[in-house]
């Protein structure tokens, strides 16, 4: 269930400007997001609905997850993952708190994969390791079916 690397809250932490770095871990934003994603958060953004978010665990608040804002409701948001096996969002622990929603993210980079050698994988993978996460762009059939 852990979704972002614990850096992501030390550089919160030391930031002067309202931007930071995060890593995916875990399987619960696939395929919007891997394992090893590099995030660039911005803490602090007007968030609505679709939009990716990093947040605090509302039961374990030293851990930090990132899911997708569903829907605003009385409390705070409605909060889930993209892929609807891994679990792991609202409807685990309910409504998250405004205060433990912590940032947007805006891009997310993907390293280059220990394999990818051939010039054809190179060129693909340049033309795709840096892509922003946009709200309205959701993998998810868990946000459309609505």
């Amino acid at each position: 269930m852990p979704e972002l690397s614990q850096e992501a809250d030390r550089e919160r932490g030391r930031a002067v400007t309202p931007f930071g770095l995060a890593e995916v871990t875990g399987p619960s934003m696939v395929p919007t997001l891997r394992h090893g994603d590099q995030l660039v958060v911005r803490y602090g953004a007007r968030l609505r609905a679709g939009d990716v978010v990093v947040l605090r665990h509302p039961f374990q608040q030293d851990l930090l997850v990132v899911k997708r804002a569903a829907e605003r409701r009385d409390g705070g948001w409605w909060v889930l993952g993209d892929n609807a096996f891994a679990g792991g969002d609202s409807t685990d622990y309910g409504t998250v708190p405004d205060e433990l929603v912590l940032g947007k993210v805006l891009l997310r980079y993907r390293a280059r994969e220990a394999g990818q050698r051939s010039p054809l994988a190179v060129v693909r993978w340049a033309l795709t390791a840096v892509r922003p996460v946009l709200s309205d762009r959701s993998a998810s059939r868990r946000l459309r079916a609505r």
